[in-house]
């Protein structure tokens, strides 16, 4: 039996493709740099959405880059409503994805055990 597809869901990756592109080609903020959109969740209501985004240059400020993003949220918003074809266009809150750095943190934590392992075994 196949899983429910739900509408929120496919809205938030429509949402998060249409994102992506604005980011890149779009919004002209110096403090945005570099980022990518990792996830969208749309509320059931579609009254709002959480973006969470991860920054590419490891040396801008998290805190400046989402400050920059939800202050041009209204902006991204409108041009959503140009691209999408929903009644709805959610308010946009953007959250850093801390999700990949405790990715890198626990690969190079693995790496670090595997490298002691092979000198004690040698």
């Amino acid at each position: 039996m196949p899983k429910e597809y739900s509408r929120t869901k496919r809205v938030g990756e429509q949402i998060q493709r249409e994102l992506a592109v604005l980011l890149q080609k779009e919004l002209d903020d110096p403090r945005v740099g570099m980022v990518t959109v990792s996830a969208v969740d749309v509320a059931p209501d579609f009254s709002h959405a959480k973006v969470y985004v991860t920054a590419l240059d490891t040396e801008q400020d998290k805190q400046t880059v989402i400050a920059a993003l939800n202050k041009g949220a209204g902006f991204l918003r409108g041009r959503l409503a140009q691209r999408l074809s929903i009644r709805v266009i959610p308010q946009l809150r953007f959250v850093y994805d801390e999700s990949v750095d405790q990715g890198n943190r626990l690969a190079a934590l693995i790496e670090a055990a595997v490298a002691s392992d092979r000198k004690t075994h040698q």
